[in-house]
């Protein structure tokens, strides 16, 4: 399969949040993080934005009982740009999760801009 998107990690934001996870959710990210690069439309059940902030989008992972979100952006057009993650335990993503990443986001595109 050729990739239609290309994706980074930011900083190390998303490799500290995966490396407090089992070998196995592990596993199921990746096979999202793949489809993210090989389909042409990811469907909503793995990718969503996040309404009220503009350009932020959530990448969502089900593994056995447990939620996981990641939150992103795109750049460049087909460039996934990974921020930070979390496990989701309410049915609310919380305030200071979305807070991190729109922070992130903004730091990460006032960076670009400088290049």
């Amino acid at each position: 399969m050729n990739a239609i998107r290309e994706v980074i990690f930011y900083k190390s934001y998303f490799d500290d949040f995966f490396a407090t996870l089992t070998d196995k959710a592990k596993d199921k990210i990746d096979e999202v993080l793949f489809m993210m690069t090989v389909l042409e439309r990811v469907p909503t059940k793995f990718f969503k934005s996040i309404e009220g902030v503009k350009g932020l989008f959530e990448i969502r992972v089900e593994y056995e009982s447990n939620i996981y979100r990641i939150f992103c952006c795109f750049d460049k057009g087909n460039l996934v740009v990974l921020f930070n993650g979390f496990q989701k335990k309410t049915q609310k993503t919380p305030t200071k999760e979305l807070k991190k990443a729109e922070k992130i986001m903004d730091e990460y595109f006032n960076e670009q801009k400088i290049k």
